[in-house]
């Protein structure tokens, strides 16, 4: 089983805005543009609102017919890919 973060934050360097179901993300330091798709913008708004992936899951579980298993191995990888790009901090 995949383990998800405590909790993350947002970078202060990082801009973003929703363009109908995507979202696209500016990284000002890089000045580079990240993508997401209608699944990944609603976790992305779920983690800026508390910044738990927990309770995203949990919200995410209500809206979207989706294994948990699946859903918590999506949402773990796109936290990874964020954090990498240092987009997001991540406490364990």
């Amino acid at each position: 089983m995949v383990s998800l973060p405590k909790e993350i934050t947002v970078s202060s360097d990082v801009l973003f805005q929703e363009l109908g179901n995507e979202t696209v993300l500016l990284d000002l330091k890089n000045e580079v543009y990240y993508g997401l798709d209608d699944v990944g913008s609603r976790l992305w708004q779920l983690l800026t609102e508390n910044g738990n992936p927990v309770t995203a899951m949990t919200r995410l579980l209500d809206e979207y017919d989706v294994d948990e298993g699946r859903l918590r191995e999506d949402i773990g990888g796109l936290v990874e890919e964020l954090h990498e790009a240092r987009l997001i901090t991540v406490e364990a």
